[in-house]
């Protein structure tokens, strides 16, 4: 793919701008700027194991979503400037670190960038994880076929209107139901290396508040579109409110526990593998807590 900085299309916003002289609707230029690069223990068992996934967390978000906890990093694309070169010695001194993979959290606006420094690093003997919202373009992962052993996407939103009131994008689904496909076309099914993910599919899908419905519509696709040990699922019941409330009252509450236990069943209905979540890692400041039995 050839890549038009000036005129940017690389997500499915397509915003075109010229992101040599300014930003585009991701907050970002051609600068890669990164907000964290560190060992995270708190992923999916099989993704963080023993020693932790190697995240690299990148500043800036083309999606938006009103309720985004990361709002610093991915509206205001607080980070650091660094260059191809250096992104990629991060990778190996995480290797280093004993990281079990190399984890690009929100990289979908650097992917050209990202490509090159994967590109420059042979010695990276280790899986990479391409963490991301889902809301992915064609091309973007045309650019990462080969390069890319795990997806971990969410799958967010079911219906154009939730899409489109909480991160003005009422496409999300149709993107997404394209762009998960692909994903799992490109590493298949689950390769495992003792108890960690060596190669394949996980799908996240956080349960909101008032919308246990959707989020078994999300599910019911899923089991539809994929055959059910193609990939895992991680089952996030997480939400938490805002400091700031917003206009929709649904959005300034947790959820319920029946909200979430009524989707999980949902689930295990339709034959999903994968993660459930402690229900009491549904507070602030506090780091996911993945159980490692099934839903």
């Amino acid at each position: 793919m050839s890549f038009d900085a000036a005129h940017c299309t690389l997500c499915p916003r397509r915003c075109g701008a010229d992101r040599e002289k300014g930003v585009g609707l991701c907050h970002c230029g051609t600068e890669i700027r990164i907000a964290r690069a560190a060992l995270h223990p708190w992923e999916e068992p099989c993704i963080s194991g023993r020693h932790g996934s190697g995240t690299v967390f990148f500043s800036g978000c083309a999606l938006g979503c009103v309720f985004c906890q990361n709002r610093k990093i991915s509206r205001q694309a607080v980070g650091k400037a660094v260059t191809v070169t250096q992104l990629a010695e991060i990778f190996l001194k995480l290797q280093e670190q004993q990281a079990h993979n190399i984890n690009l959290v929100t990289g979908s606006h650097y992917t050209p960038w990202i490509v090159q420094a994967l590109e420059l690093k042979p010695k990276l003997h280790i899986p990479v994880v391409w963490n991301c919202g889902g809301y992915e373009s064609p091309e973007i992962l045309h650019m990462l076929e080969g390069l890319v052993d795990i997806y971990l996407p969410d799958l967010k939103f079911y219906t154009p209107e939730t899409a489109g009131a909480y991160a003005n994008c009422p496409d999300y689904f149709s993107v997404a139901a394209k762009a998960i496909p692909e994903m799992f076309r490109q590493v298949g099914k689950p390769v495992w290396n003792g108890d960690l993910l060596e190669r394949g599919l996980v799908v996240r899908h956080l349960v909101l508040p008032a919308h246990r419905k959707e989020s078994m519509q999300l599910l019911d696709w899923l089991a539809a579109a994929l055959p059910t040990d193609a990939f895992l699922l991680s089952l996030m019941g997480q939400y938490t409110p805002p400091e700031m409330p917003l206009s929709d009252k649904h959005l300034n509450r947790r959820i319920a526990t029946f909200e979430y236990e009524s989707v999980r069943k949902h689930a295990v209905q339709l034959g999903l593998n994968g993660y459930g979540q402690e229900r009491s890692s549904a507070s602030a400041g506090y780091t996911p807590d993945f159980q490692t039995e099934s839903l």
